[in-house]
């Protein structure tokens, strides 16, 4: 285990009874939290709401927080699936993604005329992301948002590093058969090769 993370547990160990300690947890993890649960709900203010929840529950079972290989930041971020996956349940609609500040087409330039074609790609892109299943939307925030490995991504989603590479490729793959699919002006480039995000 590495310093850092035995820096970490043992403040995690120490919050049940020290508000400090958990304020200490709660400024390291907040902004790729509440990060996370705005580009699953796409709402500052539901997201907000559902960070300070999720940190509330964190506090309640954190003396029920047992070291079993998986980090901290795993478990804040299952607590959040799990609020946010209540979030759309209660609404009755598909989760969305909000990736617009992060989903931009290359090479674009300056051009009014590249700049009018990039803008119609990336709206294409976003209108095929958010008809694609929770978990692979989870996936994309989780690599391209929160830029974390497969490992990463595997504690979170309690899949295993190959399960969560080979998602991504299926994920890819659908996403370019869709954009192939749909009508539009010029090639789609914002829809990444599996070898520009692929861990090693």
């Amino acid at each position: 285990m590495s310093p850092q993370a035995e820096d970490e547990l043992a403040l995690v160990r120490k919050s049940a009874d020290d508000p400090e300690a958990f304020g200490e947890l709660y400024s390291r993890h907040v902004r790729r939290i509440y990060s996370y649960i705005y580009y699953r709900t796409g709402d500052q203010h539901e997201a907000e709401d559902l960070t300070a929840r999720v940190f509330q529950r964190a506090l309640r079972h954190v003396g029920r927080f047992t070291d079993k290989g998986v980090p901290f930041s795993a478990w804040l971020y299952r607590i959040a699936h799990n609020l946010v996956a209540n979030w759309h349940r209660d609404r009755s609609r598909r989760p969305t993604v909000a990736l617009d500040e992060y989903i931009v087409a290359s090479g674009s330039g300056s051009h009014p005329e590249a700049m009018a074609m990039a803008s119609e790609e990336r709206d294409m892109l976003l209108a095929t992301v958010r008809q694609l299943p929770d978990d692979r939307q989870q996936l994309l925030i989780l690599k391209f948002v929160e830029r974390l490995s497969n490992a990463e991504i595997g504690q979170i989603m309690g899949k295993t590093e190959g399960a969560v590479k080979s998602l991504y490729h299926r994920t890819l793959s659908s996403l370019r058969e869709e954009l192939a699919a749909a009508p539009h002006t010029g090639q789609a480039s914002a829809a990444p090769s599996p070898s520009e995000r692929d861990d090693a």
